[in-house]
């Protein structure tokens, strides 16, 4: 029996000494019998040859194909070579997909691949620099291509490249994603637990409020209304929150007034560009009817609205950061669909090239998979978009071309996907054509709906940064193709002429028989009457003699 054993330095072929003995002997007991130590591993196993790898290139390429069952070039010679000269052996070979491979590859080989074999290539692996040693070849030098070629499979698996690591963008926008939660929840806390010291802008009835301006403290108004009932207001207008929407200005004015009460003497103008907004919240804040509470509330408010403030800080960083990765990994995708929703894709398919392998219906719907299924299981109709409705082009379209731009902009991101995963180039010279020329065909496509000019572009009618020369596309006018038809043309069969011509000569034939046949009935039954006729007439003829 011969042994197929694949080492990092190259292939190795051993022959065991004696058949019978392995034959006999069980599968557990392989191991102890014949490798019990390394001078019975070497006279049970003799190396017959051993043909190395010319350099790392050569050895990622026939590691690669073994793994993936296929028998390299070199290997296949080799094996033809030596069983050339050992005629009538099995082969023993390690991995099954490798072994229905050289079967495929020398059909008249025997293969062996069983427990026995296993036993005999975990001797081998255990003893493998002094079996190898027979030709030359030291445990160092084994090691040395171990750990080269292991780094090298890496690297041509990985096929890394520090401008297409997709991951970074994948955990960028996950992150993204999870910071606007928080940071609508945290601001949502720090709006509620403020609002109830400072709650809203009243407007006051206007003989309270010539009362309140000129001889009432605003603790009086406030026990008019607490206390006694009496109405003192029209109604109440908007909230502080409604005067402030954003997050990040109402925890800097949270952090800038604190108390209620000092809002009329803090300056505001570096947090609202709007005069107009900051006159409204001071205003709001001397007739508010609020809570009062204590220092040590309004510390740990601030707090919270430090933490607004710090989280929507590094929010922006990460958005900074996302669409710095997004210029580099997918450049294209970004032109058409922007940063967010290019990284959203991403993100949905788990990596670039698994977003460039789908086909552009797949990415139009990708993220409306539940609402596909739903549609299918009721036979309702399917959804038109799913992540990619967030595009700004689609957002600019009506609603009711909303679903034809989406299967635009669906079939050109499939394109520049495709081209952003697997194109070589990098970071510093980035062929954006495709997605300019994508995004002016998509622009083109809704003029033409919107106006009704013609979809058709060209890719002369694109500037260098992307941006169109012409605000409006050619005007297309079709016209109507005259057509005429030559019945001379036509080729008709003789034996076709013959039949039709004999058909119709039966069918004249068939009618004449049937009126023949409609005319001697007439004369039958014209005959039958007229005797029956002559029958009664001599019954009466008869009756009147008697």
């Amino acid at each position: 029996m011969l042994v197929l054993f694949e080492t990092p330095a190259g292939y190795s072929l051993f022959k065991v000494s004696d058949d019978k003995k392995l034959s006999k002997t069980d599968p557990e007991d392989i191991f102890d019998k014949f490798f019990s130590q390394a001078k019975d591993a070497s006279s049970f196993l003799r190396l017959v040859s051993f043909q190395p790898f010319t350099d790392t290139a050569d050895a990622v390429s026939a590691a690669t194909a073994c793994i993936e069952g296929k028998v390299p070039k070199s290997l296949k010679s080799f094996l033809k070579k030596q069983l050339k000269k050992e005629k009538g052996q099995t082969l023993a070979v390690a991995d099954k997909s490798l072994a229905v491979g050289i079967k495929d590859k020398i059909s008249s080989l025997e293969i062996s691949h069983d427990a026995k074999t296993h036993e005999l290539f975990r001797g081998i692996r255990t003893y493998m620099d002094e079996l190898l040693s027979e030709d030359g070849v030291s445990g160092s030098d084994i090691r040395a291509m171990q750990l080269g070629l292991s780094h090298s499979l890496s690297r041509y698996k990985l096929k890394f490249s520090a401008d297409k690591v997709d991951t970074m963008v994948i955990q960028a926008v996950g992150l993204l994603d999870e910071l606007d939660k928080e940071i609508n929840t945290y601001a949502m806390r720090v709006k509620e637990w403020y609002g109830w010291h400072f709650p809203g802008k009243y407007h006051l009835l206007p003989e309270i409020d010539y009362l309140y301006r000129h001889f009432m403290h605003r603790y009086i108004l406030t026990c008019m209304y607490t206390f006694f009932g009496i109405h003192i207001f029209t109604h109440t207008e908007i909230e502080m929150q409604g005067i402030v929407n954003d997050n990040a200005q109402y925890s800097k004015v949270v952090l800038a007034c604190g108390m209620r009460n000092k809002f009329k003497d803090t300056d505001l103008s570096h947090i609202f560009e709007d005069e107009t907004l900051e006159a409204s919240l001071k205003e709001a804040a001397e007739v508010s009817m609020g809570t009062e509470i204590s220092d040590v509330d309004i510390i740990n408010i601030k707090a919270l609205a430090e933490q607004v403030l710090s989280m929507t800080e590094y929010r922006f960083q990460l958005f900074e950061y996302l669409k710095n990765r997004m210029n580099a990994i997918a450049p294209n995708l970004t032109i058409l669909v922007g940063e967010l929703v290019g990284a959203r894709l991403i993100s949905h398919s788990g990596s670039l090239m698994n977003l460039a392998k789908q086909p552009a219906s797949t990415v139009q719907i990708l993220g409306a998979e539940k609402a596909l299924f739903r549609a299918l299981k009721t036979k309702h109709d399917t959804p038109k978009y799913g992540l990619i409705y967030h595009a700004s082009l689609i957002g600019q379209a009506a609603p009711k071309h909303k679903g034809k731009i989406s299967r635009v902009l669906a079939a050109k991101a499939a394109l520049a996907t495709r081209v952003d995963a697997l194109s070589d180039e990098t970071s510093d010279n980035v062929d954006t054509t495709v997605g300019y020329e994508g995004r002016a065909k998509v622009e083109a496509r809704l003029r033409q709906l919107e106006g009704g000019h013609s979809g058709a572009t060209s890719s002369s009618a694109i500037n260098k940064n992307g941006s169109l020369t012409a605000k409006k596309t050619a005007v297309y006018t079709p016209v109507a193709v005259k057509s005429t038809y030559n019945d001379a043309n036509d080729i008709v069969l003789k034996s076709s002429i013959k039949k039709e011509d004999t058909n119709d000569e039966y069918k004249v034939d068939k009618k004449d028989k049937k009126d023949k046949k409609r005319k001697s009935d007439a004369l039958e039954n014209d005959a039958d009457k007229a005797a029956r006729k002559a029958a009664k007439k001599a019954k009466k003829e008869k009756k009147a003699k008697d």
